[in-house]
């Protein structure tokens, strides 16, 4: 008997629906991205999309080494160095440099991660002599005048101490002290009130002697240029660059904490809610199962369980998910929900159910189906801009996937099948293992725990 739309579940009307777009998608299909491996006369190696149908070039760098290699007392430094390096370099001082950036319509943006520090630059491609070489004199000559580092200071202390307010922030930080424990990933990597306050400009400047090196660097580049006419920027816009870094490693973490619930108390009528476990590696066989696994659990938004359960059956929470953190010494399964203080207690016992239920029978074989359509048939989607491509060939760099990675892609998400799926499932997901955060005033949750120090 055929059911009605009134007797479906709410997931499955979604995942009907989505599935229903991407066949429509189907006629307007990416065309095939082409990613050519460009080495300059100078040994420098880029990857390039070229793409001469908008005046547009974009690129994005990585030097491997992130926040995770800042000093313990100084926790902050990358991120402080990511907002200065643009702030007056060479001969041009903050305004001078800004300006030229205005003038232009240049975008340049730097990052610190945990485990990277990046950047990304726009310009038209008429402009592209002037772009690279303010991207040249920002990587290698850096001025951190006094006036921007003590202006850009002042506003770090008051993004922290918003930051410190925020029940988001103090739940996401506290998670992460509490299953990093005494790794550098515990670190705040926007730094603390004290240790902001205590980075010189001696600081900043030894950061970009020992982390800026050709040996570490990758590179991205989509757009309007060619593979001899990237040739030449790149040489003069990164030969300056020292040949080698010093040294560095990174512990593997340890995931402590396993089951732990931590409440910090605060007068608010929303607890917030970070949660998280041991996870999987990025380079890990199973991981393509695993993160196929997770958009069924908690990944996919109103197609995933965790939404169906918590928001779509019982309305206790507008949001709750799940998932992947890979970083390159420790990885997490991750996931959150913001509730009324009342519900928090049950929401929590329905995450742990979904945990449970994934690890006991993993999906079935009508989810994993659908799970696999979906994210074969968006993956052209993620192909909407030259910056986003950019970032992605320079992502498929420092994970060592291969330059063939965007045609190979889908195929790793088709070969997951039902058994592999189940045994991932069985593999990663442990209930009692999580370790939770509440930041509220929850009713009935009994915390297990006092919560961490600042780890600073």
């Amino acid at each position: 008997m055929a059911l009605t739309a009134a007797v479906l579940p709410a997931r499955v009307l979604v995942l009907a629906a989505l599935l229903a777009l991407l066949s429509l998608l189907a006629a307007f299909q990416a065309r095939a991205v082409e990613v050519q491996r460009v080495v300059s006369p100078g040994g420098i190696e880029a990857w390039l999309v070229e793409d001469h149908s908008n005046p547009i070039i974009a690129l994005d760098l990585a030097f491997r080494g992130g926040a995770a290699l800042d000093p313990a007392g100084k926790p902050g430094l990358a991120y402080m160095v990511s907002t200065l390096i643009d702030e007056g370099a060479g001969p041009l001082d903050s305004q001078a440099f800004q300006g030229a950036l205005d003038d232009l319509s240049i975008s340049l943006r730097f990052e610190a991660g945990l485990d990277n520090f990046s950047g990304s630059l726009s310009t038209l491609s008429e402009n592209r002599a002037r772009a690279f070489e303010l991207l040249r004199l920002a990587l290698t000559a850096p001025r951190f005048d006094e006036e921007p580092v003590e202006r850009i200071r002042s506003q770090i202390l008051a993004r922290l101490s918003r930051e410190a307010e925020d029940p988001n922030m103090i739940a996401s930080r506290t998670l992460r002290r509490l299953v990093f424990q005494d790794h550098p990933y515990a670190r705040p990597t926007r730094g603390t009130e004290a240790s902001i306050a205590a980075i010189t400009a001696d600081d900043l400047r030894g950061f970009v002697r020992a982390r800026f090196a050709r040996d570490r660097l990758f590179i991205g580049v989509v757009g309007d240029i060619t593979p001899d006419e990237l040739k030449t920027l790149l040489d003069t816009t990164f030969m300056p660059l020292p040949a080698m870094g010093e040294a560095f490693e990174v512990p593997e973490a340890a995931i402590g904490n396993a089951g732990d619930l931590v409440v910090i108390e605060r007068n608010i009528p929303q607890s917030v809610v970070s949660l998280g476990q041991a996870g999987i590696k990025r380079d890990d066989p199973d991981y393509y199962a695993a993160y196929v696994v997770n958009y069924i659990l908690g990944g996919g938004g109103f197609a995933s369980r965790l939404v169906e359960e918590v928001r779509e059956k019982r309305g206790l929470a507008y949001s709750v998910y799940s998932y992947l953190s890979p970083l390159d010494h420790g990885a997490l399964i991750a996931g959150g929900v913001a509730t009324q203080n009342a519900r928090v207690g049950q929401s929590l016992e329905l995450i742990r159910q979904e945990w449970q239920r994934m690890a006991e029978s993993g999906p079935s074989a009508a989810e994993l189906a659908a799970a696999k359509k979906f994210l074969t048939g968006s993956f052209p989607l993620r192909f909407s801009s030259s910056g986003r491509i950019a970032g992605m060939l320079v992502g498929i760099q420092l994970e060592d996937l291969g330059i063939d990675y965007l045609d190979k892609r889908n195929s790793h998400i088709e070969a997951v099948d039902l058994a592999t799926a189940q045994r991932v499932a069985k593999r990663l997901y442990r209930p009692e293992a999580l370790t939770v955060v509440v930041v509220g005033a929850p009713a009935g949750v009994e915390p297990t725990r006092e919560a961490p120090g600042d780890g600073s």
